[in-house]
């Protein structure tokens, strides 16, 4: 074993666990054999560490620091990484730009920490020309930020470490169900061998952590929820989602306080929750034209 995780034996399945980017992580594995278990678990921290400390935007000295540091000019990347400029290009395309890993240079004014403390708009408007996705230059094999811009892909590392974990737990166990649950971005591998599916309740909007709006089954695939259950500001009685426009600086109006989504990948349902929450108002009708299975919570 290894004191960076713990293997916890039930009924009918194993759970490993371990934190990682600043979320609680877990495997259910549909074993009985500790072997396996602690094989997978120790597969799945040590890509989920590897996954952080190459893009976390809070560590120095790596990858996302020297992009986000360079002043302007080129930075060479992998094949990892330009896989993932092209995903946050598709989201910004079919988001029509709301969707803007640039945008997370916005965090220096807004402190989404549950006070009433609102930045002022000269704080907010003297970020905006550090945001648009349109103005990054990459390539294969290079990245070039205008002097001031950032890249911040939180919006969706924490669902391509899932899938990332769920593939290699696939091709290490291909018979073996299991769920990969990085606080609450999902995957599943496989249908279980029993007839029964896994339960996974969903957080209630209020944060609760004793209390779950809503218990879903999952046979196979993604699962992931987007809201302000933790992250929010609320100022003479207006809550204030951390789910920023990047075209105005301020947060989106009218959003539901939480999205669930299901779909074949993690990250293909944490992209459709965050894109309905960014749609305000229309953010049921936009999952509706997906036709994937939402739960949304006002």
């Amino acid at each position: 074993m290894n004191d960076a995780y713990t293997i916890e034996q039930k009924s009918d399945h194993i759970i490993g666990r371990f934190a990682a980017m600043a979320s609680p992580c877990e495997l259910l594995i549909e074993t009985q054999d500790p072997l396996l278990a602690n094989h997978l678990t120790s597969l799945a921290y040590k890509e989920s560490q590897r996954i952080e400390q190459k893009f976390s935007r809070y560590l120095p000295n790596n990858l996302m620091a020297n992009i986000n540091h360079s002043m302007g000019k080129a930075v060479a990347i992998d094949d990892e990484t330009f896989r993932l400029l092209e995903f946050a290009n598709s989201c910004f395309e079919l988001s029509d730009g709301m969707f803007d890993i640039t945008s997370g240079v916005l965090r220096q004014a807004w402190k989404f920490d549950g006070s009433d403390n609102l930045p002022s708009p000269e704080a907010v408007q003297a970020l905006m020309p550090y945001i648009g996705w349109q103005k990054v230059k990459y390539n294969q094999s290079s990245v070039m930020l205008t002097k001031g811009m950032e890249l911040d892909i939180g919006g969706i590392g924490k669902e391509y470490a899932v899938d990332c974990v769920a593939k290699m737990c696939t091709e290490s166990a291909p018979k073996t169900s299991v769920v990969v649950n990085f606080g609450g971005d999902i995957q599943v591998t496989r249908a279980r061998h029993t007839t029964q599916p896994w339960y996974i309740g969903i957080e209630s909007p209020e944060g609760d952590d004793k209390n779950t709006t809503h218990t879903l089954k999952i046979i196979s695939g993604g699962l992931a929820t987007s809201g302000d259950a933790r992250r929010y500001l609320l100022n003479g009685g207006k809550r204030y989602s951390h789910i920023l426009n990047p075209e105005t600086g301020y947060p989106i109006e009218k959003a539901a306080r939480s999205v669930t989504v299901a779909a074949p990948h993690c990250i293909q349902a944490g992209l459709l929750a965050t894109l309905a929450l960014l749609k305000g108002v229309k953010g049921e009708a936009f999952l509706e034209e997906q036709a994937v299975k939402f739960w949304c919570y006002r």
